[in-house]
């Protein structure tokens, strides 16, 4: 037993409040349940009871032992002074206030449905991969919807934080941000903390300056990054290192960052050589990107259009300086834009919505029911389940189902873990 069930019990009522009688014989209605604000003090503050036909008004604190109280040294802590009832699931021992009377206890075991203990100690005791995963064939699709629909709200609001962090940093510079966005995503898992450092060190500003030229940026972005360091043999090595150093002194620019570029465990087609440069021919070759990709409502079908972008002529034959390789186009693959779209776009156009007072996001949801889902473990051990996983707004809510719910054991604060607490009860 755990504290928390205590906490859902009392916050939905799922108990008998008819007829409640304290440890201390005294009669208990409940007029306010309190507000569950899990903040530093008690669990429930403003509530508003009558003990014995007299209206009292103040907190409620929960432990699961009455004795509790003093091994969490409530009674030396001013912040629960003000607490009027005390409910526990075992009373073992009176509490007493600073005046010497003692606090009222609820013993909420007495009250609670069977079945329902039942089914919390059913879903809290079974744990394989989920603890609940023999049971999720019974919860319906309406329930699912609804509890998904939520689920990636608030992924969506976890990943606003940086975005608007981002904000504030550039003034509101809305085109700076998604080009540090992009810029980061471009790099991918392993480089996006090195290629997001690359972006912050060059400013949009130097960017918008030097757009008309592809090689330019490239020439930014290579030596920035410091991949212009080791010297080598070719004409376009040196052309790009003689561009860099003159762009250097021009815009008073970093020799190189701090983070290291990584090459390790990448396939050929994700070298950071291959993102820049994609990366360059497209801000080169999109004038508006914000005003393109975030302003608007646009339709996956004309997304990937957009970013039918590809490498310049040197990388087509290269993926590193000095080496040689089979002419490939090198373009934006449909997997990579999706990326895009779910670490970039779509997360900024939500933030851009909010910013606008906006409370409805139905253009967002809809483009990742339209967006194929990812492939990784999870989601293979989500289908293993038989659970169904069509697009990118499955894909995305089960990931956040399970880090963010499952992972942290939060059974009592998801909707399928309530609803199968509440089953026959």
């Amino acid at each position: 037993m755990k504290e928390d069930f205590l906490h859902f019990v009392w916050r939905n009522k799922q108990f008998d409040v008819t007829n409640l009688i304290s440890e201390q014989h005294q009669k208990i209605e409940i007029v306010r349940f309190g507000d569950y604000v899990q903040m530093a003090g008690p669990d429930f503050f403003n509530a508003q009871l009558y003990i014995d036909n007299q209206l009292w008004a103040g907190n409620v604190e929960m432990h699961l032992k009455a004795s509790d109280w003093y091994a969490h040294q409530h009674e030396i802590d001013s912040n629960y002074d003000n607490v009027i009832l005390h409910v526990v699931w075992d009373y073992d021992i009176d509490v007493f206030r600073k005046d010497g009377s003692v606090l009222p206890v609820l013993n909420l075991s007495k009250y609670i449905n069977e079945v329902l203990i039942k089914n919390y100690f059913n879903l809290r005791t079974s744990k394989n991969w989920l603890y609940c995963e023999n049971q999720l064939n019974g919860i319906d699709d309406f329930t699912w919807f609804q509890w998904k629909e939520k689920l990636l709200i608030d992924r969506l609001e976890i990943k606003s934080k940086p975005i608007e962090k981002l904000l504030k940093e550039t003034q509101n510079n809305w085109e700076e941000v998604l080009f540090v966005l992009l810029t980061k995503n471009f790099g991918l898992n392993i480089n996006g903390s090195a290629f997001e450092q690359t972006a912050k060190s060059i400013s949009y500003k130097v960017i918008s300056k030097e757009r008309f030229s592809a090689f330019n940026l490239e020439a930014l972005f290579f030596g920035v990054s410091g991949l212009l360091q080791i010297p080598k043999q070719d004409n376009y090595f040196k052309e790009i290192l003689n561009e860099f150093s003159y762009l250097k002194e021009k815009h008073q620019l970093k020799s190189s960052i701090s983070e290291p570029i990584h090459f390790f465990k990448l396939r050929p087609d994700n070298f950071p050589m291959i993102r820049f440069s994609q990366l360059a021919n497209l801000l080169h070759q999109k004038e508006h990107l914000f005003s393109d990709l975030i302003q608007q409502e646009l339709s996956i079908a004309t997304i990937y259009k957009y970013f039918s972008i590809s490498v310049s002529d040197y990388w087509k034959t290269h993926y590193v300086f000095d080496k040689e390789s089979k002419f490939t186009t090198k373009k934006l693959t449909t997997s990579f834009i999706d990326l895009l779209l779910l670490n970039t776009i779509l997360p900024l156009r939500f933030v851009y919505l909010k910013s606008l007072g906006k409370s409805d996001f139905d253009d967002v949801l809809e483009m990742y029911r339209n967006l194929n889902p990812e492939k990784n473990s999870i989601i293979d051990k989500f289908k293993d389940l038989n659970i169904s996983v069509e697009n990118a707004f499955d894909s995305q809510t089960l990931i956040h189902l399970k880090k963010n719910f499952c992972d942290e054991k939060k059974c009592l604060q998801c909707a399928i873990g309530v609803k199968l607490l509440r089953n026959n009860v």
